[in-house]
């Protein structure tokens, strides 16, 4: 049962407090808000800085007069042990050398215990029930955080304790201190680790070890095994969800809260077998088919035609709305600057396609290649595996020119004539593709992004006036890792004029 707690903001309006986003027949529950483990697993490996502690506490949540009496009593019961600390030990618990001391040394970020969580969760995946892709699970996205180690423990115990009972494997992620900021957090005037595996502190079913011989309780998973599981479930799925819980609402208005997750996450979009499910109804809804950009956007495409038009489009093509093809345009998407160093950062996570860039009718696919994956294998990507995302992400000036080429053979590329390079790259770079392009003879004019003449107001928002002419062109060749191609694709698919196959990628 989907579950949905409400409240009410100080402006009346309804306020979802806490939801699960998944199908009421769905196996998977979720209490609280949603949490991205790939958001946090890019917060750390990408910054080392750190975070203050957040404000609040244990302290801060009880009044004086409440606390006192506790105080005395764990100073009292903290007295009465430290007795013991003079007793010779009955065992040892373990031979490790205790770690000399380094107030310059960083504290351990524990990653190899979260590696050993993930792996020992994924041979679960395929397994029978109640373990694998057929089990039940549950995820307390509500947990406690900001608070000491004691705390974590005591809700943590019953959590998994309430999974036990209810049959359900407990979905477990790390004992955390600032969920929100880097990898470490001051607290006190020292750092410590914002997040730690729990498989530090525990071993055990507690933490994805196996159940005593003949308990048919399902094992506990790591998050990220969750992830998995989350991520097969379609967003038409998701979507009848949200409309069942919202359309019985009686309320007049409704507010999602501000510091909740997004009621679809980013990755949504980076997977097309979840994406594509609702394009079929979405792509005919008015949503999708009354769409169309700004006066401010449509005047800047009017203003700059001259550019990108031959003389004989020039006549033709009107630009009044709905929006007509142009014949003889081929549109260019090419990310620089700074997306190298992105590109780079998909190697590590075997990323591909863009949902919306990943039809099935398209030409050009993506398989993630050998040798890629470091951020999960800690395995150092191959080079190979590194030109290959390049090539498709951020292509030089000879790649360019050849896919161009190929496109222009082509039955989408025939009676080509333009190219319009919509591209952040800088003046210099953008000359050079110019001239290798221009060195075919094959083309009448090629501009890019840069020679367009934009008003003010037009400068800040062009990027909307290059969707709309790469929305318009014969074929486009964009970048499948980029959300903007992503929409410009998405909105030439919503056009039955677009053959798909004139969708192209590097």
């Amino acid at each position: 049962m989907a579950l949905i707690w409400l409240g009410t903001s100080s402006r009346g309006c309804t306020l979802f407090l806490q939801c699960t986003l998944l199908p009421a027949t769905s196996p998977c529950c979720e209490m609280g808000n949603l949490q991205s483990s790939r958001r946090k697993k890019f917060d750390d490996i990408e910054s080392r800085g750190y975070s203050k502690a957040p404000l609040g506490g244990w302290l801060a949540r009880r009044s004086v007069r409440a606390v006192v009496p506790v105080l005395l009593f764990i100073i009292l019961v903290a007295g009465f042990l430290h007795i013991f600390d003079f007793l010779p030990s009955s065992h040892s618990t373990s031979s490790i050398k205790p770690a000399k001391k380094d107030e310059n040394r960083l504290p351990p970020l524990y990653y190899d215990y979260h590696n050993r969580e993930i792996a020992q969760s994924r041979q679960l995946l395929d397994a029978p029930y109640p373990n694998g892709r057929t089990g039940k699970y549950i995820f307390m996205a509500n947990r406690v955080d900001n608070l000491g180690w004691g705390n974590a423990m005591q809700e943590f115990l019953l959590n998994a304790y309430l999974a036990y009972r209810i049959d359900r494997a407990h979905v477990f992620d790390n004992y955390t201190w600032n969920q929100y900021g880097g990898v470490y957090t001051e607290k006190d005037g020292h750092l410590i680790p914002s997040r730690i595996p729990y498989s530090v502190f525990l071993q055990g079913p507690l933490v994805g070890g196996p159940w005593p011989e003949n308990d048919p309780a399902p094992r506990s998973v790591v998050k990220e095994y969750w992830d998995e599981l989350d991520g097969e479930i379609p967003l038409k799925d998701l979507f009848e969800v949200w409309i069942k819980a919202l359309t019985p609402m009686k309320e007049r208005c409704i507010e999602m809260k501000n510091n909740e997750y997004q009621l679809f996450m980013y990755y949504i979009f980076g997977n097309a077998k979840r994406l594509l499910t609702l394009w079929p109804e979405f792509s005919q809804s008015p949503i999708i088919q009354e769409f169309r950009w700004s006066p401010l956007i449509e005047a800047g495409f009017h203003d700059n035609r001259k550019i990108f038009l031959s003389s004989a489009a020039e006549k033709s093509v009107q630009d009044t709305y709905p929006y007509s093809t142009i014949p003889g345009l081929l549109a260019l998407h090419i990310r620089r600057g700074d997306f190298k160093d992105h590109c780079k950062m998909l190697v590590d996570w075997n990323a591909v396609f863009m949902g919306y860039n990943s039809f099935p009718e398209f030409v050009d696919k993506f398989t993630v290649p050998e040798g890629a994956g470091a951020g999960m294998t800690k395995i150092p990507n191959t080079q190979e595996a590194i030109d290959t995302y390049l090539q498709h992400c951020y292509p030089n000036i000879r790649q360019i020119v050849a896919k161009v080429e190929d496109v222009r053979q082509s039955q989408a590329g025939k009676g080509l004539k333009n190219i319009f390079i919509m591209s952040n790259g800088d003046d210099a770079w953008l000359e050079k593709l110019k001239k290798a392009l221009n060195k075919a003879g094959h083309w009448e004019k090629i501009t890019t992004t840069k020679d367009m003449t934009l008003n003010w107001e037009q400068e800040y928002v062009s990027q909307a006036v290059d969707m709309l002419i790469g929305q318009r062109a014969q074929v486009l060749v964009g970048n499948g890792f980029s959300s903007l191609t992503s929409n410009v694709v998405m909105l030439r698919m919503a056009n039955k004029n677009i053959p798909p196959e004139s969708n192209r990628f590097w």
